[in-house]
């Protein structure tokens, strides 16, 4: 059986105060983290989760504390997933949250349209995979800005390179 990987590096420093505490959290958790200066460095060597596992009292505080940064992806996701927990989860729980209908490229849009200093964040994955198959290698490149999310795929290339050359 082969494994797959998709180490990913978001490619600039995100500054502590341009995250909420909510942000910061899931970014974390999503992602390995690791301090840089006045700022968190976020990457992961086999790919961005898109399940992570959080403190239930954890996940209420970061919620309450980021209430004034306003309507975002982070606060929507938190608060839509435990509306649908039951009553009886106590706060000394863990709960999963899933990422599957919002990605943390949504998370990172929010954070670039409330910095005063990103103008837009990069995020760069490769395609690895255990076993030598076709398709278990490539890449791929996001940017991030207060508008757009736009990304190309190692495919997207490959076929824009193909029609040059063979139309």
């Amino acid at each position: 059986m082969a494994d797959y990987y998709t180490p990913t590096v978001v490619q600039q420093t995100i500054q502590k105060a341009d995250m909420t505490p909510l942000e910061r959290m899931l970014l974390s958790c999503i992602f390995d983290a690791e301090r840089n200066g006045d700022g968190w460095y976020f990457f992961s060597e086999v790919g961005p989760a898109d399940m992570i596992t959080v403190a239930h009292a954890a996940l209420e505080a970061a919620l309450a504390a980021s209430q004034a940064a306003g309507p975002n992806a982070a606060n929507r996701i938190v608060t839509e997933h435990l509306a649908k927990l039951d009553a009886s989860v106590p706060p000394s729980h863990h709960v999963d949250l899933g990422f599957t209908t919002t990605s943390w490229e949504f998370i990172l849009q929010d954070i670039v349209r409330r910095s005063s200093t990103l103008k837009y964040v990069t995020a760069v994955s490769s395609f690895a995979c255990s076993r030598m198959r076709a398709d278990g290698f490539g890449g791929a490149v996001v940017v991030i800005s207060a508008e757009k999310i736009v990304g190309k795929s190692k495919n997207d290339l490959l076929e824009e390179f193909i029609a040059l050359v063979a139309p």
